[in-house]
C-alpha cells in the first residue's frame, strides 16, 4: 500500500482548492473522531471531486472521475457482498494480467484491500474515485450483476416450504438488494419488486384465477407474464404486500389502498398498492413510481416534444391567465406532461399550487394537495380553497364534473393560469365536452388557451432496430404519400437490452390545438368536434397520426405501434 508523501492540507492549499481561512474554520469546527475532509465538504469549501483528487495525489494513486458500468467485470462484483462494498466504499472493476483493479473512496482504509487480495487470490491495485461516484456505481453494478430472478426465488420457495408472514414486521429502510431475510415469501416478494424495477415495469399485476396465480409486469404499456407461483401461496403473497403497505391483512372482503416506500439498487421507489376481492381470492396491482427517474424526465424535450409543438407550448405555459388542457385516455402521460410544464415555469416569483388524486411525484417549490372524498375534499372544494391562497398557477388533476370545470374557468378569467386534464379522445372533442358539462359556450371560448391531445408509443430499441422498405399499403395507413417516399424505416428486432421486445421506453405523440378567433366562433355557434377539426386541419394543424408518422420516418417508432395507439378519423 502506498504511503503518504505530502500532507492532505498542503495539497489542497497548493492547488488553490481551498483557502487558508476555510482550512482554519474547518479545524475549529472539527469534532473528535471526525475527518477534516468531511468538515470541508460539509462547509461547501471543498468539492467531492477535488477531495478525491487530493487523496489520490497524497497517496500517489491514479484517479478516475467516473465509472462506466459497461466495463466493470460483473463476475468480480458477484464475489464481493454488496453490504461489504457499501460499508467500505469500494468496487472491483477488472482483472488485467491477473491483477484486480479496485475503485476506492478512502485510500487510507487499507484493510479491505487486504481482504480482497485474500478473497481473489490475486494482487490488487487501487484507483481513487469520488465517494458519490462509487456509491452510484455500486447500485448500478450490483443491479446488473444480480442473477437471481423471481422465477429462481419461486423454485427456492418450493424447495424450502412456506413460512407465515402474518407476524412479519413492515418493510425497513434497507436496500432490497441487501436484504438477507430467510423467509421464502419475503424473498419472493422482494425479488418480484427488484425484478420489476430492473425491467422498467410501471405496474405489477398479481392476478388470481380458479386454479392459477399469475404475476405480470406492464413494461412500456404492454403486459407480460413473468411467473406463475403455486395457487396455495396466493394468500401469503398478498399478506406480505399488505404488511409492507400498512394494510389490514385480516380484511379480505373490501378493496384497500396503500403505499410502499423502498430502496432498490439505491433508487428511491414509491409503490402504490391496490387490492380488491375477487371470486378466487384477492388480486393486487402495484404501481411503481421511480422518483429519481421521473424527476429527470420532467422535461418537455425528453418527453418527445419538438419543433413547432414545443415552441407553441413553451409560449402558452408562460401566459398570465387562461386554461391549458391535456386530453387522452388513462396512461397516456397527461399528468407527466403537466408536471413537466410546471417544472419548466417554476420559479421563486411564482406561487404554484396543485390539487391531485393522487399526488404521484413531489415537485420542489410547488404546493400540492391531495383529494380526499372521505372528508369531502373534492377537486371542486379544493380548488375553491386554493383560490384563497393567492396562486399564480394552478394545476387541477382532472376536470370530472361541471362544478370543477366552472370553478377552473372562473379562476382563468380572474387572472390565473390553470392546467388540467380531461378524458376525451382528441383535442377537438374537449371543447364540446365542456359545453355538455353545462359550461356556457362563451365561457369556454374566452377561457381556453389550448388543448393538447397525447398518446404514448413505444420507442424502438436503438441497439437492435432493423431497417426495411415499407409497402405502399403500410405508408398509406399512416398518411404518407408512397409515390414521394424512397427511403427506409425501422422495425423491431430484439436484443438483451430490450428483453427481446424490440422496444425500450416510450415517447409522446401530440396534437396541439391553439384557440384562435375561428375556433372561438365555432364554439359560440355550438359547432361539433368534426367541424372544429376540419377548421383546424384547413389551417395546417398537425394531427396525432401525422405527428406519429414523423416519428416513424425518424426511426423512433414503428407503423404497427402508431396504428395501435391511434385510430382512423371517422369524421
Amino acid at each position: 500500500m502506498a504511503t503518504a508523501r505530502k500532507s492532505f492540507e498542503d495539497i489542497l492549499l497548493d492547488q488553490s482548492w481551498i483557502s487558508q481561512q476555510d482550512l482554519d474554520r474547518a479545524r475549529q469546527r472539527k469534532k473528535p473522531g471526525q475527518d477534516l475532509s468531511d468538515v470541508l465538504v460539509e462547509m461547501g469549501a471543498l468539492e467531492p471531486q477535488r477531495l478525491a483528487r487530493a487523496l489520490a495525489q497524497q497517496y500517489r494513486l491514479p484517479f478516475e472521475s467516473h465509472i462506466d458500468e459497461k466495463t466493470v467485470d460483473l463476475n468480480l462484483v458477484r464475489q464481493v457482498p454488496i453490504n461489504y462494498a457499501k460499508k467500505n466504499r469500494l468496487l472491483p472493476l477488472a482483472n488485467h494480467s491477473n491483477v484486480v483493479t479496485v475503485a476506492i473512496a478512502d485510500p487510507a482504509n487499507y484493510e479491505p484491500i487486504d481482504d480482497l487480495h485474500v478473497m481473489f487470490g490475486l494482487p490488487v491495485s487501487t484507483v481513487v474515485v469520488p465517494d458519490q461516484v462509487i456509491e452510484d456505481a455500486i447500485n448500478r453494478c450490483y443491479d446488473l450483476a444480480a442473477t437471481t430472478t423471481a422465477q429462481d426465488l419461486m423454485i427456492d420457495l418450493e424447495e424450502q416450504g412456506l413460512e407465515s408472514v402474518a407476524s412479519e414486521i413492515a418493510n425497513d429502510n434497507r436496500d432490497l438488494l441487501e436484504s438477507d431475510d430467510a423467509a421464502p415469501i419475503i424473498r419472493l416478494v422482494n425479488g418480484i419488486l427488484s425484478q420489476a424495477v430492473k425491467d422498467r415495469a410501471s405496474d405489477i399485476h398479481i392476478e388470481c384465477f380458479e386454479n392459477d396465480l399469475v404475476v405480470r409486469f406492464r413494461v412500456d404499456g404492454m403486459l407480460y407474464d413473468v411467473i406463475s407461483p403455486p395457487k396455495r401461496i396466493q394468500s401469503a403473497i398478498i399478506s406480505r404486500i399488505k404488511v409492507m403497505s400498512g394494510l389490514n391483512i385480516a380484511e379480505k372482503r373490501l378493496p384497500q389502498d396503500g403505499r410502499i416506500r423502498v430502496l432498490i439498487a439505491g433508487r428511491d421507489i414509491d409503490i402504490r398498492v391496490s387490492t380488491i376481492p375477487c371470486n378466487y381470492g384477492e388480486r393486487s396491482v402495484l404501481r411503481i413510481l421511480d422518483r429519481a427517474q421521473m424527476v429527470d424526465n420532467f422535461d418537455l424535450d425528453k418527453l418527445g416534444f419538438s419543433g413547432d409543438n414545443l415552441r407553441k407550448l413553451d409560449k402558452l405555459i408562460r401566459q398570465s391567465h387562461g386554461i391549458i388542457l391535456a386530453t387522452g385516455p388513462t396512461g397516456s402521460g397527461k399528468s407527466t406532461t403537466l408536471y413537466a410544464a410546471l417544472s419548466r415555469i417554476n420559479s421563486p416569483e411564482k406561487n404554484i399550487l396543485t390539487i391531485e388524486d393522487p399526488i404521484e411525484y413531489q415537485l420542489k417549490g410547488v404546493g400540492q394537495m391531495q383529494v380526499n372524498p372521505k372528508i369531502e375534499l373534492t377537486f371542486a372544494s379544493g380548488l375553491r380553497s386554493i383560490l384563497r391562497q393567492d396562486p399564480d398557477v394552478i394545476m387541477v388533476g382532472e376536470i370530472r364534473d361541471g362544478e370543477t370545470a366552472e370553478i377552473a374557468i372562473q379562476a382563468a378569467l380572474t387572472g390565473h393560469l390553470v392546467f388540467s386534464t380531461l378524458h376525451t379522445n382528441d383535442s377537438f372533442g374537449s371543447l364540446t365536452r365542456l359545453v355538455e358539462m353545462g359550461i356556457e359556450p362563451f365561457l369556454v371560448s374566452s377561457s381556453i388557451l389550448a388543448v393538447l391531445a397525447q398518446r404514448l408509443v413505444r420507442r424502438l430499441c436503438p441497439d437492435c432496430r432493423a431497417p426495411y422498405t415499407p409497402t405502399t399499403t403500410e405508408l398509406q395507413r399512416i398518411g404518407i404519400n408512397a409515390a414521394g417516399f424512397a427511403g427506409k424505416i425501422y422495425k423491431p428486432a430484439g436484443c438483451r437490452a430490450c428483453r427481446n421486445t424490440g422496444y425500450r421506453g416510450r415517447l409522446a405523440i401530440q396534437e396541439l390545438m391553439v384557440m384562435d378567433d375561428d375556433i372561438r366562433a365555432l364554439v359560440m355557434q355550438n359547432g361539433d368536434a368534426a367541424t372544429i377539426r376540419r377548421s383546424c386541419q384547413a389551417k395546417g394543424m398537425k394531427l396525432l397520426r401525422q405527428d406519429g408518422a414523423e416519428r416513424v420516418l425518424a426511426g423512433e417508432t414503428t407503423i404497427p405501434e402508431l396504428l395501435r395507439v391511434t385510430q382512423e378519423e371517422t369524421y
